[in-house]
């Protein structure tokens, strides 16, 4: 496929996804299947759809400042200048003129003459002089939110939460690549065969120091290789391998994972189980309770019963106290996974957040119950936000004295986070700056009597 070809499709989908919303990563890669497109175009189709998201309200100041008159562009326009500046401005290999000459092509093919002539001489215009300087924003909170394209109200609240320092890291870090990370399923190979095995193929690739079965990609598509075509390894982020690590799980124990789609803390407990015992795994919709079963068929485990429930009604279909561990890996905000996913931070707003605390205070009050005595639970989500981790986790312990946070929970973290800024008297919060992961919260919390 011809590059032009492939800028007419990032700028549909970014016009798509910016103008009417969806997930960013589910219309790439419907994208990238409908055009058959290369695993080069394919990287230059993801760099430039991602990365004109990530930097979304920076990419709108350098526009704003230079439309004569404050004219409205038309959404595809704005779009198309975006995504130009944005390969302008941060792609390297890409020279400037064949950027600008496609981006004009495009302009005569989906608009008019005028349109092109305002695309043509607004990128040359940046070519000369270079984009707009910042240094006229004078408020530290709105110079960091249009920086690093986050919504002011979001960066006011990290700085609220976390100081101004950790939310700068934590902003600038949302903009840069994350390497894809697996876990092997050690009961079919040892980590340390697998990495030899990848290493022996040309991939770059080391060990992960937060779970002995994660190993991070540095290089190599580990989508095409036969370990993961044979089920010998899963993508899996590292933050999340941690909540597997933690389950402190046994043979023959009986485990409920109350919101399991779609089955990566799921199948690694499994594995830590060596696949004898019970999980009984639920998600609250059909499709992707159907996703954990797939999973675990792909890894060869067949202890996991997964089905379709809205785990607040679980008390309806179990006994008391019926299970050894309980994992609630919460439904939130995500606003721990931008580096992967960039447009949801423009789709979320404050009372989302107040709203998704309260579904998880009544999931956790829900499955608690659920919980046999000297039993653990792992509440955990894939976000930094207070309200949805330590403030949930305070709240559900503050009306149940017979739960306490496990006083073995800390002493069991890999060694690498043993003196992590994140531990609290809650839980762990995990930045993204500070091991090269996904935002995110686990605590794990025992049940006394």
């Amino acid at each position: 496929m011809k590059k032009f070809a492939v800028r007419e499709t990032a700028l549909e989908l970014l016009t798509r996804i910016g103008e009417q919303g969806g997930f960013s990563h589910v219309l790439i890669d419907r994208a990238m299947k409908q055009e058959g497109l290369s695993q080069r175009d394919g990287a230059l189709l993801t760099e430039i759809v991602y990365g004109t998201l990530q930097r979304r309200d920076l990419l709108a100041y350098y526009v704003k400042d230079r439309v004569k008159g404050k004219k409205k562009l038309q959404p595809w326009v704005k779009w198309l200048l975006y995504m130009s500046i944005y390969q302008m401005t941060f792609l390297d290999k890409i020279p400037d003129h064949a950027i600008i000459h496609e981006a004009v092509e495009i302009a005569k093919k989906r608009g008019h003459k005028g349109i092109a002539s305002l695309v043509n001489g607004m990128l040359r215009n940046i070519q000369r002089s270079g984009v707009s300087d910042l240094s006229e924003l004078k408020e530290p909170i709105n110079r960091l939110a249009i920086e690093t394209s986050h919504p002011e109200w979001m960066v006011k609240r990290w700085v609220d939460m976390y100081g101004f320092e950790v939310t700068k890291e934590m902003c600038f870090s949302n903009l840069t690549y994350k390497p894809m990370s697996v876990r092997v399923q050690t009961l079919k190979i040892s980590r340390q065969d697998a990495i030899e095995l990848l290493k022996a193929d040309g991939y770059e690739v080391t060990a992960s120091l937060l779970s002995p079965q994660g190993i991070i990609i540095e290089s190599g598509n580990i989508l095409k290789h036969d370990l993961f075509l044979s089920g010998k390894v899963t993508i899996q982020d590292q933050s999340s391998m941690l909540v597997g690590e933690m389950m402190d799980v046994t043979p023959g124990m009986k485990v409920l994972d109350a919101c399991s789609a779609p089955g990566g803390k799921t199948t690694h407990i499994a594995e830590k189980m060596e696949n004898e015992g019970q999980i009984i795994a639920y998600d609250l919709h059909a499709k992707k309770a159907k996703l954990v079963t797939e999973k675990a068929a792909q890894l060869d485990l067949h202890i996991i019963e997964a089905g379709q429930a809205d785990s607040r009604n679980l008390c309806e279909k179990h006994s008391e106290e019926s299970f050894d561990r309980i994992l609630l890996d919460a439904p939130c905000s995500g606003l721990g996974v931008l580096r992967g996913k960039p447009d949801i931070k423009y789709h979320k707003q404050e009372k989302d957040i107040v709203a998704l605390s309260s579904i998880q205070e009544e999931l956790l009050e829900s499955v608690a119950p659920l919980l046999k005595s000297g039993g653990k639970m792992i509440y955990s989500t894939c976000t930094v936000d207070r309200e949805e981790n330590e403030r949930v986790v305070e709240r559900f312990l503050e009306k149940h004295n017979s739960f306490k946070v496990d006083p073995s929970f800390e002493k069991d973290l890999p060694n690498v986070l043993a003196e992590s800024a994140g531990i609290s008297k809650s839980g762990l919060q995990l930045f993204p700056q500070h091991f090269d992961t996904d935002g995110f919260f686990l605590t794990r919390l025992v049940k006394t009597d």
